[in-house]
């Protein structure tokens, strides 16, 4: 009886080492089918709120129009200055504001805050929202000059709005990683590349053309040097690899403790999106873009065309970058106030710098996984509230461990679970056939030791 139970037992192991094989090829017949081939566009973002609201504005033009922002809830909102062009935008889906003044009134009062004599620590953004042009002076600009722009805007009429901030306007010299050089300590934004050589896209301000940038600061590690450079006017410059590549991981951006975000493409913000900054002073901190096409003059000279942000930053995080979703958008410039009471940051357009430096966006494959064949130079933004944008998708800064190799193994979507279950298969049928062996030399010698004499 008992060893029919065996033999039982033997039976049933084997036909289910046999089912575990047919099972585990299926499986990875199935994963190697459904594997993307790689030559597939890039598709990672639908049409979303904020290039709708970017389309009317081109479309309806700007001596009808006054900008664009999305709502609380994600919707397009786009001023208007009469009902026809209200009727269009509600068509379009989008909502529409009346408001006094046309894009053209908010462009005129600034060029003539620009056309006045500079001075340092001011700036100014068209608000959309309120339709207005605001004025901002830190605490460096004193009273008479104060005294003598407000009566600049008094004369402009009443849609030009003077607000003091505390703190003042410098830029972040001193990212998300560091980089290090005799001029300072700045940050790495995002890898760019011309098809032939990779490159560092970061601030403008932090050095000069011919500057020699490390990882460390005894001047061991030399990352590369300062290729291009523009500021004042903009802020950005290229720091080119010093092997010419930038190499695995060149499409992720470091948050801080090991991780990163995987960058799938550029774009540029809308008014009220919710946008991501990193930096290696003050982390991964978030906020909301409060305004585009902001002038601000620094001490060093006057920038334009710059995102104004209520996300906080703190010198050491200049030049870092700024994204949302895993696209890329800015990368720090300068601002007012820490992280801890809270300030406005300033961010360089990266749409802007790589079409004036003629690159492209190093952007994650298809798949998720690794550098995409083809930089992709702009990607359109998600449709979801501001308030549910995350940073983007999670990736290591440094090679896979082995935890990331056991999380692909028991991905369902890969060959690795059928390959397990091929192994174990394998196991159980040669578990099988020694157990039988044993079992047949045991019985061979309790025959031969009976008979014995």
């Amino acid at each position: 009886m008992r060893h029919a139970r065996r033999r039982l037992v033997r039976r049933v192991t084997r036909l289910a080492a046999v089912g575990g094989l047919l099972l585990g090829g299926t499986m990875v017949t199935r994963a190697v089918a459904s594997e993307p081939d790689g030559t597939s566009v890039p598709r990672t973002f639908a049409a979303s709120a904020a290039d709708t609201g970017s389309e009317l504005v081109a479309r309806l033009g700007a001596s009808r129009t006054a900008g664009s922002w999305l709502s609380a809830a994600g919707k397009p909102v786009v001023a208007v200055t009469d009902e026809e062009a209200a009727a269009a935008v509600r068509k379009a889906g989008a909502e529409a504001k009346m408001v006094d003044h046309s894009m053209d009134d908010l462009k005129s009062a600034t060029s003539t805050l620009r056309s006045a004599p500079r001075v340092a620590g001011t700036a100014w953004v068209m608000d959309y929202r309120s339709n207005e042009v605001v004025v901002k002076g830190d605490s460096t600009v004193s009273a008479s000059d104060w005294s003598r722009m407000t009566q600049l805007a008094d004369g402009m009429g009443g849609f030009v709005r003077m607000e003091r901030t505390e703190g003042t306007f410098t830029t972040r010299l001193n990212g998300a990683l560091p980089l290090l050089s005799t001029a300072g300590r700045c940050s790495a934004g995002f890898n760019v590349t011309d098809g032939q050589r990779d490159f560092i896209l970061t601030a403008g301000h932090c050095g000069p053309d011919g500057s020699v940038w490390f990882a460390d600061t005894r001047g061991t590690q030399q990352i590369g040097q300062t290729v291009k450079q523009n500021f004042p006017g903009s802020d950005f410059s290229l720091v080119q690899y010093a092997s010419g590549k930038a190499g695995a991981g060149a499409e992720v951006v470091s948050i801080g403790e090991g991780k990163g975000v995987r960058i799938t493409g550029a774009a540029d913000p809308a008014v009220g999106q919710r946008v991501f900054r990193s930096g290696s002073t003050s982390g991964l901190r978030d906020g909301e873009v409060t305004a585009l096409n902001a002038t601000v003059n620094y001490p060093e000279g006057t920038v334009t065309g710059l995102i104004e942000t209520n996300v906080c930053a703190e010198p050491g995080d200049s030049g870092g970058p700024m994204f949302s979703e895993g696209v890329a958008l800015g990368v720090t410039s300068g601002g007012s106030g820490d992280c801890t009471s809270g300030g406005t940051t300033f961010f360089q357009p990266v749409t802007k710098a790589m079409a004036a430096l003629n690159v492209k966006m190093i952007v994650a494959a298809p798949n998720g996984s690794g550098q995409g064949a083809a930089p992709a130079p702009s990607a359109t933004q998600s449709a979801s509230a501001p308030g549910e944008a995350s940073p983007g998708s999670s990736a290591p800064i440094t090679g896979e461990g082995a935890a990331t190799l056991l999380a692909r193994l028991a991905d369902p979507k890969n060959a690795g679970p059928g390959l397990l279950v091929i192994a174990g298969s394998l196991c159980a049928l040669v578990a099988t056939r020694f157990i039988r062996a044993e079992q047949d030399r045991k019985a061979y010698r309790r025959y031969y030791s009976t008979t014995w004499g």
